[in-house]
């Protein structure tokens, strides 16, 4: 299998949507968590999405939240997106057949898959806090504050949580792409629920029916911005609808079920 992990971290590293992503998941970070703040800050805009952050959530002692605001949703769904085409791309391109002529099992090939998603949402989590750690610095730089960062278990369990939330993501995206065979589809799903449906159930229907509300306390997404609110993360789809602890439960069980459904696909029917 380690050979199998090795070819696919190999595919994956050469392929350019990748670094893509993992830019765009940067840059997204960075506008909303600082750039678009510290501008409504120093009131060189005028009240603009996310201005009402205030200089505390932009500082050094508050980065890990920051680093974690977007997992939620935007940097879920790239990581998504990700997880779709480590697996959906053998569909598209027809080498599943290719692959697996080689004699590897299906169950070896699908593990390195899910390895390489796991291994590159870790790589994306720690590029983002090292991004947000560099802009909190600069933040406090400009603005004469002191360095002060929180604890280093702190941190460790900030990136704990990260992980967690973007490979659940990641290992949804592979499971649409093997249940849908194709790459377009389980990509605009995926999109229309973290994006659309998932922020219209807490902003509409939540507040309005019961049953709803509860139901948020069980989706992959509120849990997500659960467990980032609980790092004092402040951005559209986090918020306290559980503790951090059944919300890190309830990633991890959705991360399972993600893991083996699609493993389980994938063993059972044709690759055609």
């Amino acid at each position: 299998m380690l050979r199998d992990i090795r070819a696919e971290l190999t595919k994956q590293a050469r392929r350019p949507a990748t670094w893509l992503l993992l830019a765009v998941a940067v840059v997204l970070t960075l506008t909303f968590g600082y750039a678009v703040p510290y501008a409504g800050l120093s009131g060189a805009t005028s009240g603009p999405p996310g201005s009402g952050r205030g200089l505390a959530a932009m500082l050094p002692d508050a980065f890990v939240g920051s680093a974690l605001g977007g997992l939620p949703i935007f940097v879920g769904a790239l990581a998504l997106i990700f997880g779709v085409l480590v697996a959906g791309s053998e569909y598209g391109y027809g080498t599943w057949k290719t692959v697996l002529v080689q004699h590897p099992s299906r169950v070896a090939v699908y593990g390195a898959k899910l390895v390489t998603v796991a291994l590159a949402t870790l790589a994306a989590v720690l590029t983002l806090f090292a991004a947000t750690a560099g802009a909190s610095a600069l933040v406090a730089s400009l603005e004469g504050q002191a360095l002060t960062w929180p604890a280093v278990s702190d941190v460790l369990l900030g990136l704990g949580a990260g992980w967690l939330v973007t490979t659940m993501w990641g290992a949804l995206g592979v499971l649409l792409a093997i249940g849908l065979r194709s790459v377009a589809l389980p990509i605009g799903l995926g999109l229309v629920w973290l994006l659309a449906v998932q922020n219209l159930l807490a902003s509409i229907a939540a507040p309005l029916l019961d049953w709803v509300a509860q139901l948020q306390k069980v989706l992959p997404g509120p849990n997500a911005g659960a467990l980032a609110a609980a790092f004092g993360a402040s951005a559209p789809g986090v918020g306290q609808v559980v503790g951090s602890g059944q919300a890190t439960a309830v990633l991890a069980g959705y991360l399972v079920v993600f893991g083996v459904l699609g493993g389980w696909l994938l063993h059972r029917r044709d690759i055609a």
